[in-house]
């Protein structure tokens, strides 16, 4: 039975359906956003031992070049000289955590790159059916896109034949790309002497990164990305923040702290996103770059989360926004043409320049009040606090104007105006214009918070 004789004979369960469904249209702004931009992805050799995990990679980076993201790929070997290193009998060395390369030491990272990068290419190749990579033809390009030196001697030690990068060719990597190819780049290169170097996989993939003016610089790392103190997934930061972070004790996972230098060097120089990605999680590079919330830890020069007033470009996206919760009647029904007349009364906050979260306030003059309205944030950001940095908003919008009183009309959220300082209160108390609108039918409970003035905060 071919595929097309399989599609047709089999469907799916109404929930699954459903839900692949809302997944493609969620993911569909991304796919728009990111076609035609550069990723460079970073990764190690270990990867590769893993022959799951090294299928998994050559999938979804076919997907994500199918999708038309320009790739390029930094490979690095580490778990691979040290094996050639130790079946040549040979011992490593390093200094501050980076190898000291002798010349014998320089004859094993030479073979393990070499055969790193004939594994790879093998792996971006693969066209079998019945796999993710049916049918597709990656090709896969490389060259002396890097131009070393060497490191040399640092604290009294010399590194011989470590180098660092001199320059990047990026015209070369950027011609590859415009030509839809997957560019592969090894972290072996040679100086303009003519002497080869080993460089570091993280230096190599930021330089390249910044050179090629990349939409975003991933490394692929053995732990979920950068934790807090308590050991949870820190899922976005400044490169000021992660700096500091960077100072902390305890100190992050190996490959975090090897990495975390370099991204935010190259957020800093002008990459717009750097990701850590765990390397272990199956589906990781898609659900971090096509989902709202992502998986791993994205760096940025400027903060993700964005509050801004609303204006009448944004009326689309906030319908779409305040919808599912007027079908489900925790908010009033609004259509476009009230969303159109009220815009000016929004206050909206962005992730990553997507909208996802919404208030409003209605100023009731005579009465010395406003009301809050329409107070809406996505279900996978409402752990994030961006609730109160709404009502906090609003609420010094409404002090600057000299009101004395907020009120919110709620039938789903009682305990969480009660939580922040809002009292019970009823709809005879209600300004006289918004009393003779209040739907006894849906009978939302009414709450009242009163506002100190502006000059004795």
């Amino acid at each position: 039975m071919s595929p097309l004789d399989m599609q047709t004979s089999i469907k799916l369960p109404q929930d699954e359906a459903d839900k692949f469904v809302a997944w493609v249209r969620a993911a569909a702004p991304y796919i728009h956003a990111f076609s035609g931009r550069t990723f460079v992805i970073a990764f190690g050799g270990e990867l590769l031992a893993n022959s799951q995990q090294a299928q998994s990679l050559a999938y979804d980076c076919n997907l994500l070049a199918a999708l038309g993201i320009r790739l390029v790929l930094v490979h690095g070997a580490r778990a691979q000289i040290d094996a050639e290193m130790a079946r040549r009998g040979l011992a490593s060395h390093f200094h501050n955590n980076v190898r000291i390369t002798d010349a014998a030491a320089l004859e094993c990272v030479k073979a393990a790159t070499g055969t790193v990068r004939i594994e790879l290419e093998a792996l971006l190749s693969q066209g079998l059916p019945n796999t993710p990579m049916a049918g597709a033809h990656m090709r896969v390009t490389g060259g002396n896109f890097i131009t070393a030196r060497p490191l040399g001697v640092i604290d009294g030690v010399d590194h011989q034949y470590t180098g660092t990068v001199r320059k990047i060719i990026a015209e070369e990597i950027r011609a590859d790309l415009e030509q839809e190819n997957v560019v592969l780049i090894s972290t072996l290169a040679a100086s303009p002497a003519g002497d080869l170097f080993n460089l570091s996989l993280e230096e190599v993939a930021g330089a390249v990164a910044v050179a090629v003016r990349a939409e975003k610089l991933i490394f692929l790392c053995d732990a979920p990305g950068l934790a807090d103190a308590q050991g949870t997934l820190i899922h976005s930061l400044t490169a000021s923040e992660a700096e500091t972070r960077l100072r902390e004790t305890p100190p992050p996972a190996d490959s975090i702290a090897r990495c975390l230098p370099h991204a935010i060097d190259a957020v800093r120089k002008g990459v717009p996103r750097a990701h850590l990605i765990d390397q272990n999680a199956d589906g990781a590079l898609l659900l971090e770059f096509f989902t709202r919330a992502g998986v791993g830890t994205m760096l940025s020069r400027e903060p993700l989360f964005c509050l801004r007033q609303a204006s009448a470009e944004d009326i689309g996206a906030l319908s779409a926004l305040i919808a599912p919760m007027a079908a489900d009647g925790t908010l009033v029904r609004r259509n476009r043409d009230l969303l159109e007349q009220e815009i000016d009364r929004f206050t909206l906050i962005e992730h990553d320049g997507v909208l996802i979260g919404c208030a409003a306030l209605y100023p009731f003059s005579d009465d010395n009040a406003a009301e809050l309205a329409c107070l809406a944030v996505t279900p996978e950001h409402r752990r994030a606090g961006l609730g109160e940095q709404l009502l906090a908003r609003l609420e010094a919008q409404a002090r600057e104007r000299g009101f004395q009183h907020l009120f919110v009309l709620t039938t789903r959220t009682a305990h969480w105006f009660l939580e922040r300082g809002f009292t019970p209160s009823s709809p005879e108390r209600l300004p006289q214009q918004k009393r003779e609108l209040y739907n006894y039918q849906r009978r939302s409970k009414v709450f009242v918070k009163t506002l100190a003035p502006v000059d004795a905060r």
